[in-house]
């Protein structure tokens, strides 16, 4: 009989902490970007109007921060989680964050979620470059990046595997020597019978343990007495 070896189940959710990390540090980034820029462009010349710096309206709430905070949570999932579930989790939320960076601003007068503006810009170049770094190119790449980080962690490598089962011999090396410590006496024996019954003979220390602890009641008898 070959004996053929096993896998532990539930292995094929552990990943490398590294599988998302490259994908998630940018999508923190450009989600960062996303969620900030309208607040801080003013400053450069570079912004949507209203032309001012931390101003809040709720077209920039609902088209630019939320989409951004979505991002950097689903890129900080991708980068510390070490389980696939979770991880893809975090590209997808990615990726609808791209798409409502894309869409967003379609949709934005139909849902009566307010406007953005216009594009503050003395030339063309200027406002293509602003429609593209605010909105539309920069939800195309955080799209990219999730379906990317997707891509990977739907398919189980051999690291993947590799990894699973040094976590899987790490544990059961772990409660091995768990169960070696649960030894109280080194000197005690254990005396096997011919029927089969496991005898226990006390060690030197257990029986002087057990003379001074008869000894002990005795003479608090003859206390009591």
């Amino acid at each position: 009989m070959v004996d053929t070896p096993t896998r532990s189940r539930g292995g094929s959710l552990h990943i490398p902490r590294s599988r998302g990390a490259a994908s998630g540090v940018l999508v923190i980034v450009l989600g960062l970007w996303g969620a900030l820029v309208p607040f801080v462009g003013p400053y450069f010349n570079f912004a949507f109007s209203p032309d001012q710096a931390w101003t809040w309206t709720a077209g920039r709430g609902w088209l630019e921060v939320l989409p951004g905070a979505v991002a950097v949570v689903g890129g900080f999932l991708m980068l510390t989680s070490r389980n696939r579930a979770t991880a893809m989790l975090g590209t997808w939320m990615a990726i609808v964050a791209g798409a409502w960076f894309v869409v967003g601003r379609a949709l934005a007068s139909p849902l009566g979620l307010g406007e953005v503006g216009v594009p503050v810009a003395s030339t063309e170049a200027q406002r293509v470059w602003l429609e593209l770094t605010y909105f539309y190119g920069l939800g195309a790449v955080i799209i990219f990046l999730g379906a990317l980080a997707l891509g990977r962690l739907s398919v189980r490598s051999a690291r993947d595997i590799a990894y699973a089962e040094t976590r899987a011999h790490t544990v059961a090396d772990r409660d091995t020597v768990a169960d070696s410590d649960t030894v109280t006496d080194p000197d005690a024996e254990v005396t096997t019978h011919h029927d089969g019954t496991v005898a226990h003979k006390p060690s030197a220390r257990e029986r002087m343990s057990s003379l001074f602890g008869r000894r002990r009641r005795h003479d608090d008898h003859k206390l009591a007495v």
